[in-house]
């Protein structure tokens, strides 16, 4: 089986039972290792040739109905919370003007910085479905130190969001170790160039990590939530959850962290961060428009 699978092919392994669909994206010279990248997480892996199952279309099928009804539920907590949160919003300009009505919507914008090209794709398409402005940029992770200021400058977001890959080998050592990972310094040096940029955690809200990231090392660089406390995959579309909830709560009051991992398919295990203002600002009057339109 391992000489008939090839470049492209949809795989589980078998050492970790099957739980994960991945793509094979390189196979060394040696013909017996290859390289692996999550189909729905974001995670990078080596893997033997030997430990890999091709799965069949029925196969691939069922691992990714799963995750289907997963963001699905997502989305619907999202669009049954978010109208209870805006009457919140409109209540309180109605105690400031003693007038009913005539506001419109300007949630926060999003600069997405994704090393995933198909990944990102995916992300503007539920960026543009949940009324969320955003901006993203496919990058390798390793060249985000160099891009994200320029990028800031260009955007002025609200939200930034760094995502990709990444993945903890902890054949090389302690968890600790940033250097045991494949691509989290590269998330912790964006994130701290990006905090040089604008040091208030409030004016500039910024999620940053992806699978089995160093969440502690990606926090104390400067970021408001990160990936991963219990060094797990995450989804594919936990950012933008994550940035949804920012974009949508308001100036007014933080976003609740507890219910902000309510709304990610991972939860507290993959993603986490600190008490954060939301982004978003009811304004008035309603033939001003937003830069998303009117609401």
């Amino acid at each position: 089986m391992a000489n008939s699978l090839q470049i492209g092919d949809r795989v589980v392994r078998k050492s970790y039972g099957g739980d994960v669909l991945f793509q094979i994206i390189d196979i060394q010279q040696d013909g017996k290792m290859c390289s692996l990248i999550g189909v729905d997480f974001r995670l990078l892996a080596d893997a033997p040739l030997a430990d890999l199952i091709k799965v069949d279309p029925e196969q691939e099928e069922r691992l990714r109905e799963v995750c289907r009804r997963k963001h699905e539920e997502a989305m619907r907590m999202i669009q049954q919370t978010r109208p209870g949160a805006r009457e919140q919003n409109v209540w309180r300009q109605i105690n400031h003007t003693g007038e009913m009505g005539g506001s419109f919507d300007w949630p926060g914008r999003v600069l997405h910085l994704d090393g995933d090209r198909n990944y990102l794709r995916k992300c503007l398409a539920v960026y543009a479905e949940m009324k969320v402005p955003a901006d993203g940029y496919y990058l390798p992770e390793r060249e985000f130190p160099v891009h994200v200021i320029p990028l800031l400058e260009k955007h002025r977001p609200d939200i930034l969001v760094l995502t990709g890959h990444d993945a903890y080998q902890s054949r090389r050592g302690s968890a600790d170790d940033l250097n045991n990972y494949r691509h989290s310094r590269f998330f912790v040096e964006a994130v701290g160039k990006a905090r040089i940029f604008q040091q208030c955690k409030d004016s500039l809200v910024i999620f940053a990590g992806a699978c089995q990231s160093h969440f502690e090392a990606i926090l104390s660089a400067g970021a408001n939530f990160a990936s991963s406390p219990k060094r797990i995959n995450i989804h594919t579309l936990d950012p933008v959850y994550i940035a949804e909830q920012v974009a949508y709560t308001s100036i007014q009051r933080p976003v609740s962290v507890y219910d902000m991992v309510k709304h990610t398919i991972t939860g507290i295990e993959g993603v986490g961060g600190i008490e954060t203002r939301g982004c978003f600002r009811l304004g008035i009057p309603k033939n001003l428009r937003s830069q998303v339109g009117e609401a």
